[in-house]
């Protein structure tokens, strides 16, 4: 029998290869590639007969239609936290939670295990990067000490998963982190990606056949992605990002995914010298200290998983002397603010090719969602012309690439988050339901971006737009 060759995986997406090669062709990531560690021989091994090969075991097969039950779920006590994970920890389930390093992670998982543990639940936390009195002392600092969590410095697994066999089955437990884990079957150094995924197999299968809630925290690469194989966000139940800005004291726990949940929910969290507390309401803390009224600012009403939460759009049009005007943007997509600058000189008559153009999502948060492209149209245009738009309106709307504004989902909660705070008007698109009166607000509907930079251009100080 020929001999079998090595194997290779790439460290950024976990793709397969049988030869080593410069460039992952799955992902395009360069000098990713590693090799695996060949198994171990099995000794007097061979190909087995076919009298002792293993029978496959026949299973029943069900229909879809049956009675199902609610996943039970454990309340940690911590609201933002409940929130993204779909109402609670799942017994049973495992959640990814990567983020910057000193973003928060540890305090949010250490509050989330006092507080269960304070409920009379037996929680585990096993740090693979910090000593147990580095833990105590942080624990001390947010007046957690007598909270009666059960701490271990460990990176074996197979010693880990012992442990947390004996006595009572722990309700939560929290490995931190991943990448500092290792399997005495595997053969290769920790934080590789076979290590990884072999570390993470096994806790995973513990937590299946024992029915523990599992916490994995990963470490981010350079653009935010969870380091490791990506087979692993494929193995766990649920991915939550950890995301903040370090000139800003509040954190945002996303869900990128969950199986027990809706995806793209938010936590707002607030740094304090007592760790985390959470932000009832992110709307009025995104648009606190707002600048006095100015060209160039306008409020878009967006919706953040279930959750509608109004954020300030900043815009800056200046004039340039270089051949190639730039493109600055925070918060929102490079690509998509291309696409709103091409459709507002194609369709809207403006000239932005010798303007330097800089969008900011005030507060540190990062929208995703088109329904923004209004906003950030009516942004510039504003700041373009000299135009002051209205403090107590708010903007929502998608822009086709023909010009034409588009509806957006759950428009009914933008506006009733706009009344709640305050708002009288909303700019929103021509088309969709008829929302009656609006929640008390004065509804302006646009069904092209033409309309939009005219009514703009009204309200522009008398001077050539160019």
């Amino acid at each position: 029998m020929a001999k079998r060759g090595p194997t290779y995986h790439c460290q950024a997406c976990g793709a397969v290869y049988h030869r080593w090669q410069g460039k992952c062709d799955a992902c395009g990531t360069w000098s990713s590639l590693v090799e695996d560690a060949q198994a171990a021989p099995v000794p007097g091994g061979g190909r087995p007969s076919s009298s002792s090969r293993a029978r496959g075991r026949v299973f029943a097969l069900e229909s879809l239609k049956g009675e199902t039950q609610d996943a039970p779920r454990i309340v940690s006590g911590i609201g933002e936290l409940d929130r993204v994970t779909g109402g609670g920890f799942v017994p049973g389930s495992v959640l990814l939670i990567g983020g910057d390093p000193g973003i928060g992670k540890s305090t949010l998982l250490m509050q989330a295990c006092a507080a269960l543990a304070m409920g009379g639940r037996r929680v585990v936390y096993v740090s693979g990067e910090e000593s147990t009195g580095q833990v105590r002392l942080r624990a001390e600092r947010m007046g957690l000490a007598e909270a009666p969590v059960e701490l271990a410095a460990e990176t074996n697994v197979e010693d880990i998963v012992a442990t947390l066999g004996q006595g009572q089955r722990p309700a939560l437990v929290v490995i931190d982190s991943i990448q500092t884990m290792w399997s005495g079957e595997v053969e290769s150094a920790p934080g590789t990606v076979t290590q990884v995924r072999g570390s993470a197999q096994a806790l995973i299968r513990y937590a299946k056949t024992s029915g523990v809630c599992l916490i994995l925290v990963g470490h981010v690469t350079k653009d935010g992605q969870i380091a490791g194989p990506r087979v692993v966000e494929h193995m766990v139940d649920a991915v939550l990002s950890f995301e903040g800005e370090g000139a800003h004291s509040f954190r945002i726990l996303r869900g990128q995914k969950n199986r027990f949940g809706a995806t793209d929910e938010i936590g707002v969290f607030e740094m304090t010298g007592k760790g985390l507390s959470e932000v009832t309401n992110p709307s009025a803390l995104f648009l606190a200290g707002r600048d006095q009224p100015a060209p160039g600012a306008a409020v878009f009403a967006g919706v953040e998983g279930t959750r509608p939460v109004l954020v300030e759009i900043q815009a800056l049009v200046a004039p340039t002397a270089l051949g190639t005007p730039r493109r600055a943007v925070v918060g929102w997509e490079n690509s998509r603010l291309a696409m709103v600058l091409a459709v507002l000189e194609t369709h809207g008559g403006l000239r932005l090719g010798q303007h330097d153009v800089y969008l900011n999502v005030a507060g540190g948060l990062r929208v995703n969602e088109p329904a923004a492209d209004i906003a950030v149209a009516a942004a510039l245009v504003s700041s373009l012309t000299g135009a002051i738009l209205p403090q107590e309106a708010v903007y929502f709307g998608e822009i086709a690439l023909s010009g034409s504004i588009r509806p957006v989902s759950v428009a009914a909660a933008r506006l009733r988050e706009a009344a709640k705070l305050g708002f009288e008007s909303a700019l929103m698109p021509a088309g969709g339901a008829d929302h009656g009166d609006g929640n008390g607000l004065s509804l302006r509907r646009f069904g092209h971006v033409t309309e939009l930079v005219a009514d703009i251009a009204a309200r522009a100080p008398r001077r050539d737009v160019k």
